[in-house]
């Protein structure tokens, strides 16, 4: 009885503190396995967010660099022969994935021949002559002086994109304005006899031996474009690039003719005089005014019948 009283105290002592001890066991690894589920759960979420933080640099490689600000800008300077010295600012991206961005453009397009007037009137001039341009016996136009200028937008399209050596060639549409200024001496000499000159039919002579007028051009015009052309490349994106086309416009140009009338007779031999109170004289004025704005008409039917304004340009360009 001794000895089961002894294992009885020992008993009652120690498995108290086993059950703390299995207890606590039981407890930790409840908290273990929790804890191993919450990382579990986790690790969804940290494995997705280090793939995205991986593949953010993969994304960022995908996109091309070269559809992006500056490139596509591009810049040209040249010249035109009906305009002047041209220039144009505009956009065009051959980099594009997309099969039309890659294939279009826009240009504003300007031109002016007031740097070079002066050097080019005088070629006009040294190529046409001393002698002039004869339109009657003994009546020439000489000392030309000519001023243009335009300013225009234009949507270009590429058909064959950025294909090699046929991705440069364009078909351009826009609307232009602009205006063309030709002033001309009208100048006649005449040495034996008298200087001889015909409007609408009807003859007119000067007493002296030399006479001097004007005639002048103005066409102010404005329309849309219509034009082809084509840009080629140098290096490192110097191009050359050309524009051929025409100004639909039904602004025609408006034509004078500034006679003297100093000397100035008709076919009668009637003196023509602005303000007389010669009846003979007013009728001779009135004849004579009658056929100059027939002969201008005239000239204006013509030119009416041409409602073209033509550009052509060719120069260099750069694109980034």
């Amino acid at each position: 009885m001794k000895k089961i009283s002894v294992l009885s105290v020992f008993a009652v002592l120690t498995l108290p503190a086993l059950a703390e001890e299995n207890v606590a066991t039981i407890a930790d690894y409840e908290a273990l396995m929790q804890n191993e589920s919450v990382v579990t759960e986790q690790q969804p979420a940290a494995a997705e967010q280090k793939n995205e933080l991986f593949e953010q640099p993969k994304i960022e490689n995908l996109s091309n660099p070269k559809i992006r600000f500056p490139h596509g800008m591009q810049f040209g300077v040249g010249i035109s022969p009906t305009s002047g010295l041209n220039g144009f600012i505009g956009y065009n991206n051959k980099n594009f994935d997309s099969f039309w961005a890659k294939r279009f453009g826009i240009r504003f397009d300007f031109a002016t021949m007031s740097p070079i007037k002066s050097k080019l009137n005088k070629r006009i001039n040294k190529a046409i002559g001393d002698e002039g341009v004869e339109i009657e016996d003994a009546l020439t136009i000489d000392n030309f002086k000519l001023d243009a200028k335009h300013y225009g937008a234009m949507i270009d399209f590429y058909p064959f994109g950025d294909t090699w050596f046929l991705g440069g060639w364009r078909v351009s549409g826009g609307y232009f304005t602009g205006k063309l200024d030709l002033d001309a001496d009208l100048h006649g000499t005449q040495k034996v006899g008298k200087i001889e000159f015909e409007l609408d039919g009807k003859k007119f002579t000067y007493d002296g031996d030399e006479m001097h007028g004007k005639a002048t051009i103005d066409w102010k015009y404005k329309g849309p474009y219509a034009g082809t052309g084509f840009d080629l490349g140098l290096f490192w994106g110097f191009k050359i690039y050309f524009d051929a086309g025409v100004v639909f416009t039904d602004r025609t140009a408006k034509i004078d003719l500034d006679v003297p009338l100093d000397g100035l007779r008709n076919e009668f031999g009637t003196l023509i005089e602005k303000d007389s109170a010669d009846a003979t004289i007013q009728a001779a004025y009135a004849e004579f005014e009658t056929a100059k704005d027939k002969a201008l008409a005239d000239a204006r039917k013509e030119i009416k019948d041409y409602p073209y304004y033509p550009i052509v340009k060719l120069g260099f360009m750069y694109r980034f």
